[in-house]
């Protein structure tokens, strides 16, 4: 192949390469300018690459180890961009035509994305002035991104990678290839929330430098300097934000043509060039070395380095072991912690279960309390509503017993006796009365209060049938002893858990201790690892099982507690009911004997106002005799008296006779004199006369025992001898009303007249 030919197919990459920096606008570099400083080797390396470009499949297919070569040496600036496109297939990619779409769009990591531009390549100068080209095609890219790739959105450090990007060619190519980069190069999984591919690049760098410096790897170990610490920043940008900007571009190229193996291969070489060093420093120390010094020794230039990691052994299979290894333990990590949080969760339901236990357990404890407390102050009241019932029904009884014995001396009055006829004044009538009365009102009042002590009684009784009895009180107190077992049942499953919980953490620190150490074992010991590994998982799975047994056991003697609670409330419920029913009953039945009770009260009432009337009428009829008796031997005085007078007028008696006769009169004068006063002495038992006073026409004059006429009679003398005119005595009784019953009996008594016939000689005398 001619030499004019090479050039002609360099020309045509050159002009296809400018013709599409004019239009992005963003050439760091002119090819005219660049064209004019090519000296002769770097001429044959620009005709190189550029039949390369214009014959990328058929390179790519046929000399892809002399492609690595080149790659591994270096891409000219001016082809980074077309060659870095070509590696990863980010060329007419549809997503290209979305670009100016996803511009428009507002995407929820704006504010993220604003407040780190500004630390991204500080000192660079397409990114350096604030609002700026760069700064701004740098927020779309990562814009668009973060709209394409939700899941992902934005994370720190990815700008670094999409800068680098923006410093070889335009926006919308940058995007595509940071798409392709995300999806292809293992990126997306780096930058995901969880980083769990990050972590599988930690753990398989850590194997590699176990197994190539076990030295500084022990080193790191007793300074617990974590991988992570240092190596994490290589892994997401790709030496970006460590090693100068040229050192790090020519890695990138190696990237973009092999993927994440460089990563490990520089990092490797770099901790066998600087071991001696680090081995003499602390973590601190070790931090400032890969912070400033190692950066430094790079400044020289990348070969050295790249040189240096070529020579790193690198064993892909053995990567992929690694990776089975992490994704085994990260799987078993994952249902420890998953087992841990199951058990976590039933520790916190066994604690809560306790809780609500201890809580039913003081309820229970304070109902049981707090109706003791009730029954005996309900016991006490009773009592003395008893005493209090005692004594109203001995003032019942007292009052009865005098009731009984007024009745019986209202019965002894009223029978006739042999020797003389009764005689009753009014006033021990009323004295009957209102003994009578009194005993009613005490009858009443004893009435009334017996009523309040039934009510009392029956109010007790109601109180006492809603508090527990004795039965209740045994069914609480065992209830109280079987929630108690089930919370000692409950603690004892708790400590059980918590024992298990230890001896899965002991368990666990044992393996990672294990599983640390494991690629420096034989191949026994690594078996016997596995099969202790295996102990670990059945010991894992008897526990879940255990726990699962428990928590069965748990809610069976839950449902087994809920049954007794609910077949002891339907014991009492139907106790309560029959209960009820013989109150119902027993009140039904003291209703009834209180009726009967009531109505023979009533008859007995009646029968005693009845017999009452009687009484009183008896003794106004027996009064009334009295005073016609009385008036009847006023009369006869009377008549003695006028015989006198007319012995005396007309002479006949003469002196012996006379005398005689006289002294007859006054002997019967003495006589009446004594029956009357007889008979005041039985009217004076009171205070009072009963009767107003008697008008009577002929009245006793003096102290020698004769009687005299009124000033009109004695006017007219013996005159009223031949005349038989009557002589009339008026009785006025003076009988106060004990009821408006008695009206008709005292018109009776006003209007009733009691005649006395006397012979032709005598007066007649009007009652």
């Amino acid at each position: 192949m001619s030499f004019s030919w090479l050039l002609e197919t360099d020309s045509k990459s050159l002009r296809s390469m400018n013709g599409s920096r004019r239009n992005s606008g963003s050439s760091l570099v002119s090819s005219s300018s660049a064209s004019s400083n090519l000296s002769h080797l770097e001429e044959d390396t620009w005709i190189l690459w550029g039949r390369i470009v214009n014959e990328w499949e058929d390179v790519r297919k046929k000399k892809e180890k002399q492609l690595k070569d080149l790659v591994r040496k270096g891409i000219p600036h001016h082809f980074r961009a077309i060659v870095w496109q070509l590696l990863c297939t980010a060329q007419n990619m549809p997503i290209k035509d979305q670009y100016s779409e996803l511009l428009k769009m507002t995407s929820p990591c704006e504010k993220l994305i604003r407040r780190d531009i500004a630390r991204t390549y500080p000192e660079h100068e397409f990114f350096k002035e604030k609002d700026s080209l760069g700064q701004e095609v740098l927020f779309n890219v990562m814009k668009a991104y973060s709209l394409v790739d939700r899941e992902v959105g934005y994370c720190q450090g990815s700008a670094f990678i999409v800068g680098l990007l923006l410093m070889q060619m335009p926006e919308e190519e940058a995007f595509c290839v940071f798409v392709k980069l995300m999806q292809d190069y293992r990126l997306r999984e780096l930058f995901k929330p969880s980083m769990a591919e990050l972590g599988l690049c930690m753990y398989q760098f850590e194997s590699m430098i176990q197994e190539q410096l076990p030295e500084l790897h022990i080193h790191f170990q007793a300074q617990s300097f974590h991988t992570s610490m240092y190596a994490s920043s290589w892994f997401l940008t790709i030496f970006l934000t460590s090693f100068p900007l040229p050192v790090a571009t020519r890695i990138f190229d190696i990237f973009m043509c092999e993927g994440l193996e460089i990563v490990f291969r520089v990092g490797l070489a770099i901790l066998q060039m600087n071991q001696t060093e680090l081995i003499q420093l602390d973590m601190e120390g070790m931090l400032q070395h890969f912070q400033r010094v190692i950066p430094h020794q790079l400044d020289s230039g990348p070969d050295k380095v790249i040189l240096a990691a070529y020579q790193v052994k690198y064993n892909a299979k053995k990567m992929k072991k690694l990776e089975k290894e992490y994704t085994t333990i990260k799987t078993k990590e994952m249902e420890e912690q998953v087992e841990i949080k199951r058990l976590r969760t039933e520790n916190r339901l066994l604690k809560q279960r306790i809780d609500t236990l201890e809580k039913e357990s003081a309820s229970l404890a304070d109902r049981l309390i707090q109706g003791q407390v009730t029954r005996a102050q309900e016991a006490e009241e009773n009592y003395l509503v008893k005493r209090e019932l005692a004594t109203v029904k001995q003032q019942s009884e007292e009052a009865l017993a005098q009731l009984e014995q007024a009745k019986a001396t209202i019965a002894q009055q009223q029978q006739p006796q042999a020797k003389r006829a009764p005689r009753y004044s009014e006033e021990s009538v009323l004295q009957l009365e209102r003994e009578l009365v009194q005993a009613r009102l005490k009858e009443a009042e004893s009435q009334c209060a017996l009523k309040e002590m039934q009510d009392k009684i029956l109010d007790v009784e109601k109180r006492n049938s809603s508090l527990p009895d004795d039965t209740n009180v045994a069914r609480l107190q065992e209830e109280l002893i079987g929630v108690k077992l089930r919370e000692a049942e409950a603690l004892t499953g708790l400590k059980q858990l918590r024992q298990q919980v230890r001896d899965l953490e002991e368990h666990w620190q044992r393996h990672l201790a294990r599983t640390t150490g494991r690629w420096k074992d034989t191949p026994k010991k690594n078996t016997l690892s596995e099969l202790q590994d295996e102990l670990m998982s059945v010991r894992l799975r008897e526990a879940e099982a255990q726990a699962e047994m428990r928590e069965t056991r748990q809610r069976m003697l839950e449902l087994e507690t809920q049954n007794q609670i609910h077949s002891n409330h339907l014991r009492r419920a139907e106790q309560e009911s029959r209960s009820l029913q013989e109150c119902v009953q027993t009140l039904t039945g003291q209703n009834k004997d209180l009726q009967v009770q009531l109505q023979e009260i009533k008859r007995r009432q009646a029968e005693t106002e009845c017999k009452s009337k009687e009484e009183v009428m008896a003794v106004r009829l027996r009064e009334a005799d009295n005073i016609a008796a009385m008036a009847e031997l006023q009369q006869h005085i009377s008549e003695l008296e006028i015989q006198k007078e007319e012995g005396k007028v007309q002479g006949q008696l003469n002196h012996t006779d006379s005398s005689q006769y006289i002294h007859d009169l006054k002997d019967q004068i003495a006589e009446l004199k004594d029956e009357i006063r007889c008979l005041k002495g039985q009217r004076g038992l009171a205070s009072q006369p009963n009767f107003d006073g008697i008008h009577i026409v002929n009245h006793y004059v003096g102290g020698n025992g004769s009687y005299q006429s009124s000033d009109e009679d004695a006017g007219k003398g013996p005159g009223l001898q031949g005349a038989q005119q009557r002589s009339r005595i008026r009785l006025r009784p003076n009988i106060p009303d004990t009821d408006s019953e008695d009206e008709e009996d005292e018109e009776d008594e006003d209007s009733l007249r009691l005649s006395v016939p006397q012979s032709s000689s005598h007066k007649s005398t009007t009652v």
